[in-house]
């Protein structure tokens, strides 16, 4: 089921997600639902408060480079993160991002080029991932929504008060 995309500034965006710690069919449906919501708006990845749940579970959607996204089976490339934790990160990248819950708007921002990562998957399963291309980038991304933070407040001051300005007046207008 599609779920609404929680829009900043609403306030639940700033909340540190809790720790999930039933691995059942509540978890699976969310899950289950964050994957209908991000490819019905075409996301990369989506965090459980983004749809207003505060769980620290998020989603992100792998591109493939040697397949069509609609291959046979959608899903094989979406990684699901349940309580993940970065456990090592080095290196400086900056890298455009967007965000579902900043629609419309993309910006530079600087993370960490390399992250290891350990999470558990839907069954409760821990696993650990490391990466220093995109997917690095995504899972600093969406970890930061667990974290209650949004991509924008890592902008510089003068890029975060220009933004600011022009999402209050694309609010007014819309």
């Amino acid at each position: 089921m599609v779920r609404e995309v929680v829009i900043y500034p609403d306030k639940r965006l700033k909340q540190v997600s809790k720790e999930v710690e039933a691995f059942d069919a509540e978890l699976h449906e969310l899950l289950d639902d964050m994957y209908d919501t991000m490819i019905a708006r075409n996301g990369v990845g989506l965090a459980a408060i983004q749809v207003g749940v505060d769980k620290r579970a998020l989603i992100i959607n792998i591109p493939l480079e040697d397949k069509e996204p609609e291959a046979s089976q959608p899903r094989e490339n979406t990684l699901e993160m349940i309580n993940p934790v970065i456990i090592e990160a080095d290196g400086k990248e900056k890298f455009q991002e967007g965000c579902l819950s900043v629609p419309g708007f993309y910006e530079d921002v600087e993370r960490h080029k390399h992250v290891v990562v350990e999470y558990y998957d839907r069954f409760g399963k821990k696993h650990t991932i490391e990466d220093d291309d995109f997917l690095a980038i995504a899972m600093q991304h969406e970890i930061d929504h667990l974290d209650g933070r949004v991509f924008v407040e890592r902008l510089s001051y003068i890029k975060r008060k220009k933004f600011e300005k022009e999402w209050k007046k694309r609010q007014k207008a819309s």
